[in-house]
């Protein structure tokens, strides 16, 4: 080899490594074109997950961020193997596959390392260890016939890519994810509309949130996320209406809760039952909330504890002040002292004022009981005990509402993608004109998990909201709560005071409420 030949050699090495760290510099340098700034965060995030989902409106450029990520894995890991497919054999045919031509056409480097033909993408040196292919499945067969036909993909590098995954059958998911098993580096990658509120992406974006990169891509023109939003909807050709103008004219025409401007528009699930409390958005959007501490730092400071004994449910200890909640404390097999121990240390560090104990089993009991002897206030809630509004069937009921009102109307909720199936699966109905709520252990075996972190959070709800005490010894100049106005000295020691109210302001300024 001539130093020119080693020379080029490691600049391409270089190249690829690149590429490889930064999937989106391929797109730049390669295929001389500027990524969206949602398919900039979906590029980025391939390096670091074996996992990722895209749920999208119609036409924001999904399929064309599949193709990319595609090549960027067949030209930067050695002799990989990737299977693609589709809802059907011609969507497959006539879009991701052909998008895979488009890229591939731009690029000097990709066409004379790969050979693109109907059914492959080879590597011209190594076509039988390194490639991509086009995969079918029989739509209408059993679930066994479809993950038969679509099984046998095994090796140190591989990935699925599936297009249009929406509407897909369980099954395909669980060939797919089968390639996660072994091997040095697996991926699975998908995008699709949200068609359904069941299969594969439903189930990623809610019971599964916590093992995927979820990114939601959204062609509401009027929708103030930017990072979630596609531009191309503001982009006209042919001086055209935009497809901003299009969506804005659907939404005013059916409205933002219409089924099919959810799915097509705006991205999102359509309603998954009439009688869901909570839809899956209305969860994420919590989860991405922040809130100033002037919104909710005058509201008393509450800790609703969820506990469990032994198995594998979870005991919880969940901070929320006002419209603000705080990353809980999770705890798993303690027992009823140490559980106790837990949440005064936590009471302590945060200055709880109000703690709400799962009272409806026996294990609640045993906490209370540590809790009222070591002279802390703690208030047991009997989950099937009588609400406090007869229009409920029980407290349960009454507290879920008030709970998923506030998430609707404001609530910030810490990011635990473990909790949106927790609150986004739970339903509903009415018997003898009461509402009442599916029962917890139905939930548990429809989801395969207790909601533990649910529960923890709503219970907190179940009495009526109350100024914190910290905040009215703010407003009263640093005396203390309670304290009768003809008993306070004029004469008092001014900067004393003055002291103790400046270390209680340094004191909510320094606080991390994430450290319970």
């Amino acid at each position: 080899m001539t130093n020119a030949q080693r020379a080029e050699a490691r600049r391409i090495w270089e190249k690829l490594r690149r590429w490889r760290e930064h999937p989106v510099l391929m797109v730049r340098e390669e295929f001389g074109t500027e990524p969206d700034p949602w398919q900039i965060e979906v590029l980025e995030a391939f390096p670091h997950n074996a996992r990722q989902i895209m749920k999208a409106c119609k036409g924001p450029g999904k399929t064309t961020v599949l193709a990319w990520l595609g090549l960027n894995f067949l030209a930067t890991r050695p002799h990989p193997r990737i299977n693609a497919t589709s809802i059907t054999g011609a969507n497959l045919d006539n879009g991701l596959w052909p998008e895979f031509a488009k890229w591939m056409n731009r690029s000097e480097f990709f066409r004379n390392t790969f050979l693109w033909t109907k059914t492959a993408i080879l590597h011209r040196q190594y076509p039988a260890t390194w490639w991509a292919r086009a995969r079918t499945w029989p739509k209408k067969a059993s679930a066994e016939e479809q993950a038969h036909a679509m099984a046998g993909l095994h090796e140190d590098y591989a990935m699925w890519l599936l297009d249009e995954i929406g509407g897909y059958p369980q099954s395909i998911m669980v060939t797919a994810e089968a390639v996660l098993l072994s091997g040095i580096e697996t991926k699975v990658v998908g995008a699709g509309n949200p068609t359904h509120t069941t299969g594969p992406l439903y189930r990623a974006c809610t019971v599964d949130r916590h093992l995927w990169h979820v990114t939601t891509i959204t062609g509401d023109p009027d929708n103030p996320k930017a990072w979630v939003h596609s531009p191309r909807v503001n982009k006209s050709i042919g001086g055209r209406p935009t497809p901003a103008d299009h969506a804005r004219e659907q939404i005013k025409q059916y409205g933002r809760d219409n089924p099919w401007v959810k799915v097509n528009i705006l991205g999102e699930f359509p309603p998954a039952s009439i009688n869901a409390l909570l839809g899956v958005e209305e969860v994420e959007l919590a989860m991405q909330r922040r809130l100033p501490a002037d919104v909710y730092q005058h509201q008393q400071k509450r800790l609703g504890v969820d506990v469990a004994r032994f198995g594998d449910d979870r005991t919880v200890i969940f901070p929320r002040q006002g419209l603000a909640s705080f990353r809980p404390v999770i705890l798993r097999q303690a027992k009823t002292t140490d559980i106790a121990a837990r949440v005064m240390m936590a009471s302590n560090r945060w200055g709880a004022e109000l703690t709400l104990v799962d009272d409806t089993g026996h294990w609640g009991h045993g906490v209370i009981d540590n809790l009222t002897t070591a002279n802390f206030a703690a208030v047991g809630i009997n989950y099937a005990g009588k609400a406090l509004d007869p229009r409920f069937k029980n407290r349960r009921a009454e507290f879920y509402v008030k709970g998923s009102t506030a998430i609707r109307n404001g609530a910030a909720l810490p990011f635990l993608p473990e909790m949106v199936p927790e609150l986004t699966e739970i339903t509903y109905s009415f018997v003898n004109g009461q509402f009442i709520l599916e029962e917890k252990a139905q939930l548990k075996e429809r989801i395969g998990i207790s909601p533990d972190l649910a529960d923890a959070y709503m219970q907190t709800y179940a009495y009526p909201e109350m100024p914190g005490r910290m905040y009215e010894l703010l407003s009263t100049g640093g005396r203390r709560v309670g304290r009768a106005d003809h008993d306070f000295d004029p004469y008092a020691d001014d900067e004393r005071r003055r002291e103790e109210t400046e270390e209680t302001l340094r004191a909510l300024r320094d606080f991390d409420p994430n450290r319970i």
